[in-house]
């Protein structure tokens, strides 16, 4: 035989939901409403009984009356792809005229004397934009955290406003002392290349040269210049580097 319609109007109707973070304990509220002329006996059961507190979980909701039930959620590590398969299910019936002992009445209630209703569990992780109007105090960051957050957020022109004025100074000391550097291998270059010129007038004068000699003398002119391109390489980078900086 099919159990009678239930009685009892309930708010929510078929989900308590559940509203995270759940590192502490989430309450939902489901209120019971009796809207007849007979005092209603509820009693509310879960599948996951290690998991939730329920009060009251039992008790007696008089004739045209409410009750509001506490449903208690333990704190637990939240997994946003598992789907939650917790279910309550709120079991009535309507109270004997000469009910003494509730125990007794649960006991001794025949299958077509109850009547159930179920809600699904259904846990919710804040929106982004619900933590705009968190208090001052949650925003407050130390000096490190703040750093990091500007050179994110900032746009790269204000980027440079963080830097350290003495490794800016450094870095400039540094191109300068390339560019002396550069400067100086370059005239060391031509004096090189000119009195190596004058020598080998001198000796295509008297005699041939003699192949060591101008192996030597053109390994010593290609270390130069690669040296030469080197420095200017390294000086072209930390200019591009300083210009990023500055702009």
């Amino acid at each position: 035989m099919a159990r009678p319609e239930q009685v009892l109007v309930l708010e929510p109707q078929h989900e308590l939901k559940f509203r995270g973070p759940f590192t502490d304990v989430v309450t939902a509220t489901l209120k019971l409403t009796n809207p007849t002329d007979r005092n209603v006996c509820f009693k509310v059961k879960t599948t996951a009984p290690r998991r939730y507190c329920v009060r009251p979980n039992s008790g007696v909701i008089e004739a045209t009356s409410s009750i509001n039930v506490s449903v208690m959620l333990q704190p637990f590590d939240y997994d946003p792809n598992e789907k939650s398969k917790h279910k309550f299910m709120v079991l009535s019936m309507l109270a004997p005229y000469d009910m003494t002992d509730m125990e007794g009445v649960w006991k001794d209630a025949k299958p077509e004397e109850l009547m159930d209703s179920k809600l699904r569990c259904a846990f919710e992780m804040p929106l982004e934009n619900d933590k705009a109007h968190e208090p001052e105090s949650y925003n407050t960051v130390d000096s490190s955290t703040s750093s990091i957050q500007a050179e994110h957020a900032a746009p790269p022109k204000s980027a440079s406003a963080s830097l350290d004025d003495g490794e800016v100074k450094k870095i400039m000391e540094e191109c300068k002392r390339l560019q002396m550097e550069v400067h100086r291998l370059r005239e060391e270059n031509k004096q090189i290349r000119e009195n190596d010129g004058l020598r080998k007038r001198k000796v295509t004068s008297v005699a041939t040269p003699d192949s060591s000699i101008m192996s030597t003398l053109s390994t010593r002119d290609e270390g130069l210049s690669t040296r030469v391109l080197a420095l200017c390489v390294l000086f072209f980078v930390i200019g591009v580097i300083i210009g990023k900086l500055v702009l």
